[in-house]
């Protein structure tokens, strides 16, 4: 009879010792966890925060006692692990209702997860600065919602869910970010959208300002920034990232990387017999650049427990990566990725390619439908890299869609032939996936050419000529400064106002009569670029 043991009773962990069950009946599994609790919705802890998730119970995927019960597990919580001996194939341990001591194994699962960052800044041990990891984080972050003002420092995902739910518990919420932009998987023009969304709703923010110090009283903290402003709460919710929960380990021969993150193969064991490891605590294979790269996700972690389940029971399975998709909703946006960003790209030196449209949720004619900005980066052969997408519906579709044909390798090309779901309420004929792979074919036959905004000016100082191709009634609501209005469908009849010589950039209000006039102009001998999501890109980043 086999003897498994698994640290970490979460996500990755759970999900191992359920499938480690189904794989041997027989076999002895024991479940350490050093909280409470096991199995819970740590994804869910903000929305039980901000209300949405009225009843505590709800959080509870399985109870200690059900899980043992269903499973037929040793679940043994409150129970910390303190070293492991990886030669001798065994862990000591410091237990609330036993004390300490030691446990041997056949198999061993590390699944510790991570904790938060909590650097060296002067007062950040204040009693009204909190994080959320875990229930009691939650119950305790509930109790001070009760407030009126709340600081979250940190522009991710855990700081923008708690920014909204807060928000919608009534508090008045400032959100301090040290970088210019939230969200560090979305590019800067799609993180803008959100921003806007942020500050509609009334979530005051901070960008690229970091924090200096923490001050405060028994009632209340202060926050002094980077830029020298300070901000007062009632409490502060401190959001800033996570680092592996890796530090019983580290006199243990396991290999560690650069950060803390516990090194594994592509069947998730590490540099020892008989230990593998999964979860946010782990470096693995970034699938699009093939880097390493640790992405603390509840989607991965779940996966990498099965796989690391079949290895520890001797069936070979293999973890080929991880893409990062990710979804957050932001007030009334939902905001999504999957794969590289461009930033990522750059730091790799890839080349790459990038369209970005602004669609419809669905069919136009059929009441409802809501714009949504979608993000494409692509190789040269066309190979997807990544995408991203913002709007108020359709987005959760768009991505998985995408992040499908990512995983399997494919191409701009295999969006093009896609045959997806259609009737008016739910999607167009063409699919906003189909049209960006539409768009992305014709970037790489050089059939379009596209500028982005950022670039917008440098090519007008050079001596480029800004074209709104826009009806003359959209021409007057808002257009680009310096632009002259040559509506598309009197281009044709009106080329003679135009300098052969002289480069255009031209643009409309989402890009596709930009294109138009595009491919008209083109065939006259002029030289012309597509502002890449025309008047609306525009308007998003401004």
């Amino acid at each position: 009879m086999s003897k498994y043991i698994i640290i970490g009773g979460v996500a990755g962990g759970a999900s191992a010792a359920a499938r480690l069950r189904r794989l041997d009946e027989t076999a002895e599994i024991i479940l350490v966890e050093r909280g409470e609790y096991i199995s819970f919705a740590n994804c869910g802890l903000p929305y039980y925060i901000g209300g949405a998730i009225k009843e505590r119970e709800r959080l509870f995927v399985q109870t200690p006692a059900s899980f043992a019960k269903r499973f037929h597990v040793d679940v043994r919580v409150e129970t910390e692990v303190l070293a492991i001996d990886p030669a001798a194939k065994k862990i000591t341990v410091q237990a609330k209702n036993r004390g300490r001591y030691e446990e041997s194994y056949d198999a061993l699962l590390l699944a510790p997860g991570a904790k938060p960052l909590k650097p060296a800044i002067p007062g950040i041990d204040h009693p009204r600065i909190l994080s959320l990891r875990n229930i009691p984080d939650a119950d305790q972050l509930r109790q001070r919602a009760e407030g009126t003002r709340a600081i979250v420092i940190g522009g991710g995902f855990i700081g923008l869910e708690m920014a909204e739910n807060l928000r919608r518990r009534g508090l008045e919420v400032m959100l301090v970010e040290a970088a210019e932009h939230v969200l560090a998987p979305f590019d800067a023009d799609m993180a803008a959208i959100v921003e806007k969304e942020l500050q509609a709703k009334g979530v005051s923010l901070f960008l690229g300002d970091g924090v200096t110090s923490f001050t405060g009283t028994e009632a209340s903290v202060s926050v002094t920034l980077t830029s020298g402003k300070t901000l007062s709460a009632d409490f502060v919710v401190l959001a800033i990232g996570v680092r592996p929960d890796t530090d019983f380990i580290k006199n243990s021969g396991l290999a560690l990387g650069p950060r803390g993150h516990i090194l594994v193969d592509e069947h998730l064991q590490t540099n020892m017999a008989a230990v593998y490891a999964v979860g946010d605590a782990v470096e693995v294979i970034d699938f699009v650049s093939g880097e390493k790269t640790a992405i603390p996700l509840a989607g991965p972690a779940n996966r990498q427990g099965r796989v690391a389940a079949d290895n520890m029971a001797g069936q070979k399975s293999l973890y080929r990566g991880v893409q990062g998709t990710s979804i957050l909703r932001v007030f009334d946006l939902t905001a999504a990725a999957t794969g590289s960003n461009e930033r990522s790209l750059k730091r790799q030196q890839m080349d790459y390619k990038v369209v970005q449209r602004h669609p419809l949720s669905h069919a136009g004619y059929y009441p409802g439908a809501q714009m949504l900005t979608l993000k494409l980066l692509f190789a040269g052969d066309g190979r997807i890299l990544g995408a991203q997408a913002v709007g108020r519906d359709g987005v959760d579709k768009r991505i998985d869609v995408i992040a499908a044909v990512l995983r399997l390798g494919g191409t701009i090309y295999d969006l093009t032939e896609l045959e997806l779901a259609y009737a008016p309420p739910f999607s167009s004929a063409k699919d906003p996936v189909n049209m960006a792979g539409y768009v992305a074919e014709n970037v790489l036959s050089g059939r379009a050419e596209f500028i982005a905004y950022e670039h917008l000016l440098a090519a007008v100082k050079a001596g480029a000529l800004l074209l709104d191709v826009s009806t003359a009634g959209e021409y007057e609501a808002g257009h680009i400064p310096g632009a002259i209005n040559i509506p598309v469908d009197e281009l044709r009849q009106r080329l003679s106002e135009l300098a052969v010589d002289r480069p255009l950039v031209v643009y409309c209000k989402v890009g596709i009569r930009g294109y138009l006039a595009e491919r008209i102009l083109k065939q006259q001998g002029f030289s012309v670029k597509n502002l890449m999501g025309g008047y609306t890109s525009v308007l998003q980043q401004q």
